[in-house]
């Protein structure tokens, strides 16, 4: 099993210097390789494969003498990508959905280059890059397992990150049959079928005035200027203090519900649908469902939990003691059932109900509220 471990580097200015020029010769060997494959379909109706494009970098190489000056295998990544995005938006098309063509890549908009398997090792906390030299990292904790891959990349706001991808075990957690359903929403982040409520923390709200401020800032200067450049950099900074945020906080509780429960059942939400609405669409975004439910099933798959998505039709609308359906409007935050006589707050209602479906779908049958 493979885990990525991300830790902070503090290259040199001289390395700074010349990670940015193999950033730069990546996004174009990039936009070559897909326009290479664009003009092969459009003109000859053929399809490039991943080992014909490696094997022109010998002949590119005698073209753009500056691409010597990256290393052999960090070239040969760049062709992995552009087949993986072809793969991605072919696999997407049989689906029927309607993906974006993989797209060109702008000055500056080139981020990351890979390592795929030689070329670098940590030792302590320095890692040594071939061609690059030798950089400090922070070690905030331990890598864990056998370092397969090594990606150096640049963030929004100029800082330098390494990612390890390591062939790594879990260790699972003690079985725990005690299950739990969970329902997210607007309102609270998220109610669980034990009554418990997750406080919606907001931050995108939190930081919006702060946000429009260094906006208006932007929008005021000139183009093309250092100082538009340096409030860029403004703007990108308070992103990623609520980028940082929201990661933070939907890792702490994913990690709290793994260890508590062996059993976790959420809804299978379609969130790039629901963002469509218009009025709906920022507080939305500002909750990361998808990610939180990402986290949650890799960290179950690591404690050996189960994890269950459930259809979230109606179960806002259904009664969790008798089944009931009802009609049941988002101003209404009390569901009451006109047969059974339950009284439940809807959130937890909705919970229960996820919990009841994540249950069957395991073949267990589910017990209802009032026991």
């Amino acid at each position: 099993m493979r885990k990525t471990f991300k830790y902070r580097i503090y290259p040199t200015k001289k390395q700074i210097r010349i990670m940015n020029c193999w950033l730069e010769e990546c996004r174009w060997l990039f936009n070559h390789s897909l326009a290479e494959r664009k003009a092969a379909w459009e003109q000859e109706q053929k399809s490039l494969s991943l080992y014909e494009q490696h094997a022109t970098l010998p002949v590119l190489k005698k073209q753009r003498p500056s691409l010597a000056s990256v290393h052999s295998q960090v070239l040969q990544n760049v062709a992995v990508r552009i087949d993986l995005a072809f793969k991605a938006f072919f696999r997407r098309v049989k689906a029927g959905e309607k993906p974006g063509y993989p797209r060109f890549r702008g000055k500056g908009r080139y981020d990351s280059f890979t390592f795929p398997q030689s070329g670098f090792s940590l030792e302590g906390n320095i890692l040594r890059l071939s061609k690059i030299g030798n950089v400090k990292v922070v070690l905030h904790r331990p890598v864990e397992g056998n370092i397969k891959t090594c990606t150096i990349k640049r963030s929004s706001t100029d800082k330098w990150y390494v990612m390890f991808s390591c062939e790594w075990e879990p260790t699972p957690l003690p079985e725990n049959n005690e299950a739990v359903g969970i329902d997210v929403g607007l309102h609270s982040f998220a109610t669980l079928s034990t009554g418990e409520q997750i406080e919606n923390p907001r931050f995108f709200r939190q930081e919006e005035r702060e946000l429009a401020k260094v906006q208006r800032k932007l929008s005021k200067a000139e183009k093309g200027t250092p100082e538009r450049k340096k409030r860029r950099k403004v703007v990108a900074r308070v992103h990623e203090r609520i980028a940082w945020k929201r990661q933070d906080f939907i890792h702490q509780h994913s990690r709290k519900i793994v260890n508590r429960f062996g059993i976790i059942a959420v809804e299978d939400l379609n969130v790039n649908r629901m963002v469509h609405n218009h009025c709906l669409a920022k507080s939305i975004s500002d909750v990361a469902w998808s990610g939180f439910f990402q986290l949650l099933a890799v960290k179950a798959e690591w404690a050996a939990r189960k994890f269950v998505a459930v259809n979230p039709a109606y179960t806002s609308q259904d009664c969790s003691g008798c089944g009931h359906r009802q009609k049941m409007p988002l101003s209404e935050r009390v569901f009451k059932c006109p047969c059974c006589g339950l009284v439940f707050d809807r959130d937890y209602n909705a919970a229960l109900n996820i919990l009841g479906l994540g249950l069957q779908s395991l073949g267990i049958c589910p017990r209802s509220p009032r026991l």
